[in-house]
Order: C-alpha cells, then structure tokens, then sequence
C-alpha cells in the first residue's frame, strides 16, 4: 500500500516519524511524505528520504495516496485530491465534529478514528489518547510550575525555610496520574480526587493523599473515562473540593465524560477563596472545562488566579508526542494491513469501534 504523510496545518506533531517509514517499508508499503511534514516536530526531511519515503508537495501526496495517516483531520481542500477508495487514519472526535466524518463520507472513504479505538487490553498499544494523555499530563505540571510564583518544593536555606507547593489533581485517569508523577518529582504535596474508587490505589501507589467522597458511581465499562454522577454526590464532591482548593497553589483538572460536556468542579466561587498568584490548568478545556472560568486556548488571570485551558498540551512536546503516536498508528495498522495489502474486517472489534465512515456510508452512532 502507498501511505502517505502530511504536514499538519496547525499542530507540531507529525504522524508517522521516520522510525516507522523504514519498518513500514520493510513490511511491504511504499511511503510518500509532504516535504516538511516533520519539521516541526524537528524530523528533517533528510530523516524521511534516508528512511526510504519519497518526498512530495501536499497535493501529489494527497492524490498518490492508498492511506493518509494525520493527527488532525483533514482541511476542507484536502478531501478533493483523494481517490473516492482511500483510506484516511486520523482522530475525528465524532462525539464532537460529526461534521467532519460527513465531509469525509461524501467523498466515499473508508475513514478509521484512532480517538474510538476501545480502551480494552488488547487495544492498549494503540491507544492513542492515553499517550497523549500522558504527556499531557506531564506538562500540564511543567506549564503550572512556569505559571506559579514559588517553588514548587520545599527547601530549607540560609535565610530560612520555604514550605512545599500544594497541587490539588481532579481525576485520576492516565493525565492525572501522570501529572501526580510529575509534581512529586517536583517536590510538592499532592492530593488527587476522582469518583472512580479503582483510582485511589493507583493514587496513594504514586505517594499522594486521595481526596475522597463517598457515593460516587462507578462504571468498569466506561473506558477509563468518568460517568456522570448523582446530583446528591455532586453536591457532596463540591464541598469536599471547595475545602481542598481554597489551599491549593495548583490545581490539574483532567477529568472528561466521553460524548458529553466536561464536568464542572472548580466554580467561579471556588477561584475566588483561592489565594492569589495560584494556578489551574485545565486540560479538559476543549470540551467545556472543568472550571467554570475556563477559556479554551486561553490564559486568563481571574481574581489573581491563572487559568490556562488547553486541551493540545502533548502537541508541545512534539518530537516524543510524533513518536508515540506513530507506534499507536503502527500496531493499528498491523490489524488489516497483510504483505502491503488492505484486510479490513469490520467484524473485528477494534477496526468495527475505529471505523466511523466506509465508502460513502456513515458508521458512526449505529
């Protein structure tokens, strides 16, 4: 099969890193790469060519093309140079841009969204969204501690003591447990909440106080995401939060319900008992925030307190984000591609979840 690589037109990452082209040529495909896809993820061009792939401009690799493989969804323009049979990898958030599954089905491809890949074990190397998440929540850290006008550990000097920041993680999953990682490493105390009780285990497992509420739901067949929960819980969370946040010097917000609007756990009355100078990233931003004072692609200063919402903080790390996510896209691929051959069994319940358009027809929500 012909693959082929683009440049993505407003993210850093790259889909298929030059590792990949040389492995995925040695099983039996052609590459083809837009010149530049991978600067700047700070894979050269020269990387790609040595690697075996052949270097093109967008519009000779969108028309050559067997399989596009991108982070984000193609622009509008694209979809005009594709064969009516092509085959395109990318993550299309259905539950959020139905539009874009449309516009790829009018043009009668076969479109595979790693985001619906199911968070099942057998899945688990091609999960793109916990890879992301974690880095993610790595940075989220690493963006706060820039933010935060103190040390994020304690330290005892010559001119006295200066006591340990406190970070306060909502939600537990793979970008919280990351972002627990990382503040301990950085020397602070840290408290986590999340509703699913698996999670205070892997919470006290990383050497931080889980915050807990008792009542919550629990639902072992959500995917590792949170369920929506009780109004008589969700009142008791908001005032065992309220307590913990009004000490906090940073607050990670992870926590999403797949298909719906984040929840919201930090108020606007919240932010206003926080003291001044502290932080919040919410990384659940794209789908409303967890804070209420969220501006998606935003940092804004709310009553002294920094609010940054970002939902693309793995695209800021973008040369080990491209690596990843090639490899998720590799043991993907690894399902249905045959001796350089497209097998695509849609009775297969990772490529039956993935696909979310064939031929013309609209898969996804049935």
């Amino acid at each position: 099969m012909k693959i082929g690589i683009i440049k993505e037109t407003s993210d850093k990452r790259v889909a298929i890193v030059p590792d990949l082209v040389s492995r995925l040529i040695l099983e039996g495909n052609e590459l083809i790469a837009e010149k530049g896809c991978g600067a700047l993820a700070l894979y050269s061009d020269k990387s790609y060519a040595e690697a075996g792939a052949s270097l093109m401009n967008r519009d000779e690799v969108l028309k050559s093309a067997e399989i596009i493989v991108t982070i984000a969804p193609l622009e509008e323009a694209d979809y005009a140079m594709l064969k009516a049979d092509t085959i395109v990898i990318s993550s299309y958030q259905p539950y959020f841009s139905l539009d874009q599954t449309q516009k790829a089905a009018t043009h009668q491809l076969t479109v595979f969204s790693m985001d619906m890949i199911p968070r099942i074990t057998i899945a688990q190397a091609m999960d793109v969204l916990s890879s992301m998440a974690s880095i993610a929540g790595y940075k989220a850290v690493i963006l706060a501690a820039n933010h935060l006008p103190k040390y994020f550990p304690m330290l005892t000097t010559a001119a006295g003591s200066i006591p340990p920041a406190k970070v306060l993680v909502m939600g537990a999953g793979v970008a919280g447990l990351q972002a627990i990682a990382t503040a301990k490493r950085l020397g602070s105390v840290v408290q986590a909440f999340d509703t699913r009780a698996a999670a205070k285990e892997e919470v006290q497992s990383l050497g931080a106080k889980f915050v807990e509420v008792e009542g919550s739901k629990d639902d072992k067949t959500a995917g590792g995401y949170a369920v929506e929960q009780t109004e008589e819980y969700k009142q008791k969370q908001r005032e065992r939060i309220a307590e913990e946040a009004v000490k906090a010097d940073v607050i990670i917000t992870t926590a999403q319900l797949r298909g719906k609007q984040a929840p919201i756990l930090i108020t606007k009355e919240m932010v206003e008992q926080m003291k001044d100078g502290s932080v919040i990233v919410d990384i659940a931003s794209s789908t409303g925030g967890n804070c209420e004072l969220t501006e998606d692609g935003k940092t804004v200063v709310k009553n002294g307190v920094t609010i940054i919402g970002n939902s693309e903080l793995a695209a800021e790390v973008p040369t080990h984000a491209s690596q990843l996510f090639s490899k998720n896209v590799h043991n993907f691929l690894k399902i249905f591609l045959k001796e350089g051959k497209a097998e695509i069994d849609l009775e297969n319940v990772i490529l039956k979840s993935a696909c979310i358009a064939s031929k013309g027809e609209i898969l996804y929500g049935k």
